[in-house]
């Protein structure tokens, strides 16, 4: 007896399997190698929810919101904190942001924050259903508010920390001493160490911050332009104000020793302080039409290194983003004297693209974009966001991106960032979703001190700085669910763990969620990007 029983097959049955293993050995070798990932998905892909998921990944600014909340805060678990921001230094610096799962606002990653959230709403708004494009608006609002704080005293810019991370550049760099948060556990709430302010000015310079400040007040001016024109108004003066502080007084700001020693190594310029001077003035030039600004780009893109090759675009690298931006005026045929830029641009995403010769970015077996380093989602969201931009770009003329052998269009670069989307979203090999409160399974324990904390709403009686310890060790859930935030997320080897204290993975940023809010509403209106609608 056979070790199974079962029907003898036939000859017609073996010469059937025969061809199919034939057929299915040739389509495993017609695939290159280097984009096998790209084409096999070992895991159930689901169709995703992409309106849930915007509105979630816009809620989330609300869980990082310092200051005073407003009647409609939605995440109800938080209260008002850091009200005398700036005291120390006799100035009002109250609101923004914390950058992250700590309670420093640094002036750096906020500037950069609020400039992708504000490119988000300029590109893919009209995809954004009506609420989500209001709560997205006041987003950004909550971010240029305070920025024109740091700008509100002639000659300086505040950077404010906390008490984690680091630097800005920008009269206000950051507020908060990163060392002393970093020490306790804590609630924002309950704060009670220094809350050290730092500044650039022109004796000690911050052209990097204050170059990404100028280009977060000009990109929002445009999400304002329509509804609130006094205030896109304000928001482009202030933008023209710090742009001139940035190029008048050149430097980094962790160049100096004092805002080194407050913020390195968590947020210090390592990329110079070159691109962000063309990141703002590409900006300027698209929020306002002054040629002044386009000239400033023609004349010091050289100089400035926009030819700088890079895969990488975030708060410290502007190049990607830059080329990207500014190709916009040569693809339309408005200037043409920027080629150059789409040359750029085409060399960026050819290093996206496994088929191409060029040197490659790096994905995990599951298929995500990874670079070393930590909190490696802020790439998978930026990367997916240029890819969309630029692919929107293109679609509007009869340019091509032209990688070797291989030419890529619009819809390839869509469909690159829908896996990028996708995995995050839970088609990966965890098979969970790296959004809090998206999917059925999601990471539990951030590394978020007021996520992790009893809510001030549960538990009213102030914690001391040590007294959060026992929940950072604890293997419980977090008690607040920050609905929308997005964690550091896997590893090369799309492994996740779900542990609160490896903060590379496990901790959320606004940096990271900025340039998603753009994803997600475009999935929205297309869901199907192999069928786009125009």
């Amino acid at each position: 007896m056979a070790p199974c029983s079962a029907p003898r097959s036939s000859p017609v049955h073996h010469l059937c399997v025969h061809i199919l293993l034939a057929y299915l050995l040739a389509a495993r070798w017609l695939v290159p190698s280097c984009s096998a990932s790209f084409f096999r998905v070992p895991w159930a892909a689901g169709r995703h929810d992409y309106r849930d998921a915007l509105a979630k990944s816009i809620l989330f600014f609300e869980g990082q919101r310092s200051g005073r909340l407003p009647p409609g805060q939605r995440a109800s678990w938080r209260g008002d904190s850091g009200v005398s921001d700036g005291a120390a230094a006799g100035v009002d610096l109250e609101g923004g942001y914390y950058d992250a799962g700590d309670n420093v606002k640094f002036g750096f990653p906020m500037a950069f924050t609020t400039t992708m959230l504000a490119w988000s709403v300029i590109e893919f708004g009209d995809s954004m259903p009506r609420d989500g494009r209001r709560h997205a608006a006041a987003a950004v609002r909550w971010a240029t508010d305070y920025l024109l704080k740091t700008l509100a005293h002639p000659g300086v810019i505040f950077l404010q920390a906390s008490a984690r991370h680091c630097c800005c550049a920008l009269p206000v760099c950051h507020v908060g001493d990163p060392w002393k948060d970093h020490d306790c556990w804590e609630r924002p709430e309950d704060m009670d160490m220094d809350r050290t302010v730092y500044n650039v000015s022109a004796g000690r310079p911050g052209s990097d911050i204050a170059g990404e400040t100028a280009a977060a007040l000009a990109a929002a001016s445009m999400v304002f332009r329509d509804a609130d024109p006094a205030y896109a108004e304000t928001l482009l003066t202030s933008a023209r104000k710090a742009f001139e502080f940035a190029d008048t007084y050149k430097g980094a700001y962790s160049d100096d020793p004092d805002l080194r020693a407050g913020g390195c190594p968590f947020y210090c310029d390592f990329n110079g302080y070159q691109d962000e001077l063309l990141w703002g003035a590409a900006w300027l030039r698209r929020a306002s039409k002054d040629d002044t600004f386009l000239q400033y780009i023609q004349n010091n893109g050289k100089t400035l290194g926009a030819e700088d090759s890079s895969n990488e675009f975030g708060w410290d690298n502007k190049h990607a983003g830059l080329n990207v931006l500014v190709s916009k005026e040569f693809i339309e045929g408005d200037a043409l004297s920027l080629q150059s830029y789409k040359e750029f641009a085409d060399s960026f995403i050819c290093t996206l693209i496994p088929e191409s010769s060029s040197p490659h970015i790096t994905y995990t077996p599951g298929g995500m974009i990874y670079k070393p380093g930590g909190s490696n989602m802020q790439h998978v969201t930026s990367i997916s966001f240029l890819l969309l931009t630029y692919a929107k770009y293109l679609s509007k003329s009869s340019h091509t991106v032209n990688c070797g052998d291989v030419s890529v269009g619009p819809v390839t670069l869509r469909l690159q960032a829908k896996k990028q989307v996708d995995y995050l979203l839970g088609d990966n090999p965890m098979k969970m979703s790296y959004m809090i409160g998206y999917g059925e399974r999601y990471p539990q324990r951030i590394h978020h001190r007021a996520s992790s904390l009893p809510s001030i709403k549960d538990h009213p009686q102030r914690m001391a700085c040590k007294e959060g310890t026992p929940y950072f060790n604890s293997s419980s859930a977090n008690p607040n669910l920050l609905i929308g935030a997005v964690v550091g997320g896997p590893g090369e080897d799309d492994a996740y763990e779900d542990d609160r204290a490896d903060f590379r993975k496990s901790e959320p940023t606004t940096y990271i969620n900025a340039p998603l809010v753009g994803v997600l509403a475009y999935f929205v209106g297309n869901p199907n990007p192999g069928h786009t609608r125009h």
